[in-house]
């Protein structure tokens, strides 16, 4: 098993946005094993897409709940996980200079999420979708909840392309949302509505953080309980505190005397409270 833990130190090792990268990359070989063992065997549908894609029935979400997520870890073919590893590498690793790998998930997951939810609701809602058969598959929302949340951070933080020159975070992340929008009608109507939810989530979620406010901080003082302080009670005395004048030095010293004596004649535990305060007072004098 040395192999096994050489690998695991190695995988631990990588920054949270390599991390999504490899396993992204393990289950689309994993997927495509399927596909080989499918054919080989006869076996109709792949395994893997069946029971990790989205659809968009509300009653198979039941069955499968995890599917709202698992489905961001799912891609169709090459060029699909290609070009959106390549996109998150770039996007992910400037998103790790300004945020930290906690918000980084925070980002991927709620991309994921609020994607599948538009591509559900879509599907389920507008005529114009609601007789298409189709399942979503692809880590794209997720992705585009971080080229938006980082967009939106640093808008005005440009990126050099070789032929091209430099161009804003602004307009890369408005012409990528424009795209989204302007293909629905052209094919694959659901990864880019499920595109659109990763951005909108992307972009609501920085602008609560450019307020001060951490969303993870947030959540955990949600749903932490607060420690209850005891109760202080307070007691007030019914009799009123009389004013006892000093004694003169004459008088104290009377007082000690008799203390003295009694001690003498009795012994020191003859003494009450107050007699016993008074000698070891006037000691400390």
């Amino acid at each position: 098993m040395n192999w096994f833990n050489h690998l695991y130190h190695k995988f631990v090792s990588r920054s949270i946005v390599e991390r999504i990268i490899i396993l992204n990359v393990v289950i689309f070989i994993l997927t495509y094993l399927f596909n080989t063992l499918s054919f080989l065997f006869q076996i109709d549908g792949n395994f893997i897409v069946h029971w990790f894609s989205l659809q968009p029935e509300f009653d198979i979400l039941l069955l499968r709940p995890w599917t709202i997520l698992s489905y961001g870890f799912l891609h169709s073919g090459f060029f699909h996980i290609l070009f959106n590893m390549l996109v998150l590498y770039y996007f992910g690793n400037l998103f790790l200079d300004f945020f930290d790998s906690r918000q980084f998930l925070l980002y991927m997951i709620l991309g994921i999420l609020s994607g599948g939810l538009v591509y559900m609701l879509s599907y389920n809602y507008l005529p114009g979708l609601q007789t298409k058969q189709t399942i979503l598959l692809g880590a794209s929302a997720g992705v585009m909840a971080v080229v938006v949340g980082i967009s939106s951070h640093i808008p005005h933080y440009s990126l050099r392309f070789r032929f091209i020159g430099n161009i804003k975070l602004l307009y890369i992340a408005v012409g990528l949302v424009v795209l989204d929008i302007v293909q629905i009608p052209a094919g694959n109507a659901g990864g880019h509505l499920a595109h659109l939810g990763g951005s909108l989530i992307g972009f609501l979620l920085t602008s609560y953080m450019n307020q001060g406010r951490d969303l993870l901080d947030s959540l955990q003082s949600l749903f932490m309980k607060r420690e209850k302080k005891p109760l202080k009670t307070v007691y007030k005395s019914s009799k009123k505190k009389t004013y006892k004048k000093p004694l003169s030095k004459s008088e104290e010293q009377k007082k000690i005397d008799a203390i003295l004596d009694k001690i003498s004649k009795s012994g020191y535990d003859t003494l009450t409270k107050e007699e016993k305060d008074f000698l070891f007072q006037a000691g400390k004098k």
